[in-house]
């Protein structure tokens, strides 16, 4: 990371960047907001999206970030914050303290989530479970047009 350089303007448009894999995560695809480049790496915003059903979810996990926000566009998503399940639903905004245990185990298949960190290359970090986790919610077949 960068520091001292000033930040640029941004303005992305929907077309001016697509939903990637390749992310964090495998069962996500991403969406660069152009943010880490006009901030010169201090911050990352990006939109997440379910892409596969959850199966073992991430994992218990940490970040090393000076500030973690997630704000629920659409869907639902199920965290747990140490020992405490935490249901994230349409609208809901999160701040992930830094260092906080969390595992993400469970989401809907519209998902969709605005993602806002500092900074742009924050690390994750496995750590030890803290408790138990409950079981993702299977995804129901399409039916068969």
């Amino acid at each position: 990371m960068q520091t001292g350089l000033a930040t640029r303007f941004s303005h992305v448009k929907p077309q001016d960047t697509s939903f990637e894999a390749g992310g964090l995560r495998d069962f996500f695809v991403y969406r660069d907001l152009g943010i880490a480049d006009a901030t010169h790496g201090k911050v990352i915003a990006q939109l997440v999206r379910a892409n596969l059903a959850p199966e073992l979810g991430t994992g218990w996990h940490r970040h090393e970030a000076e500030f973690h926000i997630v704000f629920m566009l659409k869907g639902w998503a199920r965290f747990m914050y140490g020992d405490k399940e935490t249901l994230v639903e349409a609208g809901d905004c999160v701040h992930q303290a830094p260092g906080i245990a969390h595992y993400l185990f469970d989401y809907s298949p519209d998902m969709e989530y605005l993602e806002t960190v500092s900074p742009a290359n924050f690390k994750s970090i496995d750590v030890e479970a803290p408790c138990a986790v409950p079981a993702p919610t299977p995804w129901q077949a399409s039916p068969a047009a």
